[in-house]
């Protein structure tokens, strides 16, 4: 179990978490939704040690506080964060990302058959080895980054935005790929622009709004709730 207690979060004086509080079981899938500004990438960001949260605030996994690790050693620990931005290694090929990927300690065992795993949820890949992700499209590159993710072994992947700017057939590859990881047994914590394609892969979901959860039900209730429907999926359920 990966959870977050009273997590909150400052840039200056802006409070950007405030006391938020979620959980996620391994194998399951969240979704965090939310406008922009509403504190969702923070949220993934803290999880990973990238920012330092305000005092009371906490992380945990399996009930152990992770709070305060430094962020090199977060995936160490079996979570792993695809940014927004997808942050690959342009002037590497693709397989010198993946191998990067594989880093920690966790990953060493079973690298070869993950290897296998990436090339096959994404055969673009399998094709293209040899090729510097600087020259590849954003949805190839956005497959490398969580291709590399997916090579530190993670208990968790956490993704922020992976549709960003992708092409609706990329993103539909994307996330067939990502109910297959699913199947794997990694829990799967989203931060998801299209709200419809990441509610309909989700067990649940988060509301996020001004810093802080407002909601929380299952994906299929989200699905049919009307403030769900009116503020992100253009109508109101029928």
């Amino acid at each position: 179990m990966l959870e977050t207690r009273n997590l909150s979060l400052r840039y200056g004086r802006h409070l950007a978490l405030n006391d938020v509080s979620i959980r996620i079981a391994e194998g399951e899938t969240v979704v965090i939704l939310g406008a922009n500004g509403a504190g969702k990438s923070s949220l993934l960001k803290a999880i990973s040690g990238l920012t330092s949260a305000e005092k009371g605030s906490d992380v945990r996994l399996d009930g152990q506080s992770i709070l305060g690790t430094r962020p090199h050693l977060i995936p160490e620990a079996g979570i792993a964060l695809v940014p927004e931005g997808r942050g690959v290694f342009g002037d590497l090929s693709v397989e010198e990302n993946l191998a990067l990927g594989a880093n920690p300690k966790r990953a060493r065992a079973g690298e070869a058959d993950r290897n296998d795993l990436i090339y096959d949820l994404f055969p673009r890949l399998a094709e293209r080895k040899k090729q510097l992700v600087r020259t590849m499209s954003g949805g190839e590159q956005q497959m490398v980054a969580i291709g590399r993710a997916l090579m530190s072994n993670p208990r968790f992947l956490m993704l922020d935005e992976p549709s960003l700017g992708l092409a609706p057939i990329v993103v539909t590859e994307l996330f067939g790929a990502l109910r297959r990881v699913k199947d794997t047994g990694v829990g799967l914590l989203l931060v998801e622009q299209n709200v419809s394609i990441s509610v309909s892969v989700s067990d649940r979901g988060y509301l996020m709004e001004a810093g802080r959860i407002v909601g929380e039900n299952s994906a299929e209730a989200l699905k049919t709730d009307p403030a769900v429907q009116q503020a992100f999926l253009g109508g109101t359920a029928a």
